[in-house]
């Protein structure tokens, strides 16, 4: 590959004269943007941090300003009138930890667009009512409508979701903000908001009820990140050599109701660092709150690979009441999967993680920080399974869970818990990237935990024994008898068969919970 003559890569450039004037490869998204446009007055998109949303609102502001010479050969050009120019206020936030600060930084913002559009204001110190007149003064200087583009408009809260007071508080300073937008809708052309949550429109919206929601609209899904198609062309000669199967698995799978994605970050991180396959996105945040979250719900980690949600995705982030699937989703580490309706018309969301990178890091983070285990000594279970030496994956999952700091144990009961050792099981493995199905449902009852790798297949099932006794009262089968009484087989059986002929184990683990370790461990091929 000759470097000389391929475009330059915009990595953490989200200006779009600056990707245009200084030869930077750019992906047209100008006829996404001017189908928007035309559609559209009042409108929100929400999208996974670093996934290009302020490039685009950098875009539109570009198209408003009428600046033809950046758009030439882009698929807007033709069709946009360039002679009408309309002036445009745009604010970003950054981050922020009181609400004095958010109060100062919005004075400071408006202040900004005041000096580049040579507007004066004359009220300074109510920052909503500053707002308002900006927006009157600049309609009537210009003799035109008014463009708003706010970017990131929820960072303020998200930055605090820690300390709700902080975030309530400035939840409540941004919604007052952007009641003015609708107040001074004679004034407006058009109004665009993009963020990472989107909260119901009872909270942060509530003075904005005229705003469409377009996040989840099939026809837009593509207006962030980069497609397969993208991929294959544009990026074709930066990716020459590269093993284009192992490049999707790693970076590929988020979806928004269209095209299956790439996160921009990932795909030039990875070209620039000579195709090195690292966690670029996901290390751009760490999901501290996210585990903590997960450690005080005692949450089950396999239901990651087995989530279902209703319309509450759409718009139910609530600070006051946090639901970790979706905010799992909003952030970035789950994705849409598919789409399905019941028998009365309510739509459903399977979710899923998108791709090896979020599986891997992600998983890593939680035993880091919720097991406490920085040695991350997972490879022995993932190379027994390949072995099929079930053996060595027993000895490998009692070091494991003797290895689990005590201390883990002594301030709560989790470890009572058959979801507990499914967890701890299913994270480590998940955090090597394996394909892993948790609650897999059959037509006699859900499988605790499947693997499958490339010839073989594992069915495992979890059992918690106290002094002796099941927890489960009246329950005498154990775990591998629960498995083969419930035909948990079947379901993989075809797999057994030419041409694929698959191994299939069954796998019944018990636990105790005075030695917090294997107290049986069976197994069957079939």
């Amino acid at each position: 590959m000759d470097s000389k003559k391929l475009q330059k890569l915009p990595i953490g450039i989200q200006t779009f004269r600056d990707i245009r004037e200084d030869d930077y490869i750019y992906i047209d998204k100008t006829d996404i943007a001017y189908d928007i446009i035309d559609n559209y007055r009042y409108l929100f998109l929400s999208r996974p941090r670093r996934f290009g949303k302020s490039l685009f609102m950098d875009t539109i502001h570009n198209i408003f300003e009428g600046n033809k010479e950046l758009f030439s050969g882009l698929s807007i050009e033709p069709k946009w009138d360039w002679d009408t120019k309309y002036p445009v206020i745009k604010i970003a936030f950054g981050k922020v930890r009181t609400s004095d600060d958010l109060k100062k930084i919005i004075i400071s913002t408006l202040e900004d667009n005041q000096k580049r559009l040579n507007i004066e204001c004359n009220t300074k110190s109510d920052y909503s009512i500053c707002f308002k007149e900006l927006i009157q003064q600049v309609s009537k200087t210009y003799n035109q409508k008014v463009v708003i583009l706010i970017d990131e408009y929820d960072k303020p809260i998200l930055d605090n979701v820690d300390n709700l007071e902080v975030a309530c508080e400035n939840r409540e300073i941004l919604s007052r903000l952007y009641t003015e937008i609708k107040n001074a809708d004679a004034f407006v052309k058009f109004a665009m908001l993009t963020g990472v949550s989107r909260f119901s429109k009872a909270s942060i919206f509530s003075g904005l009820n005229m705003i469409t929601d377009i996040s989840l609209n099939k026809r837009y899904g593509d207006v962030c990140g980069y497609t397969q198609n993208d991929i294959e062309t544009s990026f074709k000669p930066y990716l020459e050599d590269v093993d284009m199967e192992k490049f999707k698995c790693w970076y590929n799978g988020y979806n928004f109701l269209k095209s299956d994605m790439y996160n921009p970050f990932d795909v030039l991180l990875f070209i620039a660092n000579d195709y090195l396959y690292d966690n670029y996105w996901f290390e751009t945040g760490t999901p501290t709150f996210l585990i903590k979250l997960i450690e005080k719900n005692n949450y089950f980690l396999p239901n990651l690979t087995n989530i279902t949600v209703d319309k509450k995705l759409l718009n139910s982030f609530d600070i006051t009441n946090l639901d970790l699937e979706v905010i799992l989703y909003q952030a970035g580490y789950l994705t849409i999967d598919k789409v399905d309706a019941d028998e009365d018309g309510d739509i459903f969301y399977t979710l899923k993680i998108p791709n090896k990178e979020v599986k891997s890091s992600l998983n890593k983070h939680i035993i880091s920080h919720y097991f406490k285990d920085n040695t991350l000594n997972a490879k022995p279970l993932s190379r027994a399974l390949r072995d099929k030496n079930l053996e060595d994956f027993k000895i490998s999952l009692e070091s494991l869970f003797a290895s689990i700091p005590y201390n883990n144990y002594t301030n709560n009961k989790i470890h009572q818990y058959e979801g507990f050792y499914a967890s701890v099981v299913y994270v480590y493995l998940q955090s090597l990237g394996l394909d892993i199905t948790g609650e897999d449902v059959t037509n006699k009852g859900r499988i605790d935990l499947t693997i499958k790798l490339n010839d073989a297949i594992y069915i495992l099932e979890f059992k918690v024994i106290d002094n002796g006794k099941l927890k489960i009262k009246n329950e005498t089968n154990s775990a591998l008898e629960q498995i083969k009484e419930k035909n948990y087989a079947e379901k993989y059986h075809h797999y057994t068969l030419p041409p694929t002929n698959y191994s299939l184990f069954l796998i019944g683990i018990e636990f105790d919970t005075s030695d917090k370790n294997i107290s049986n461990f069976e197994w069957e091929k079939i």
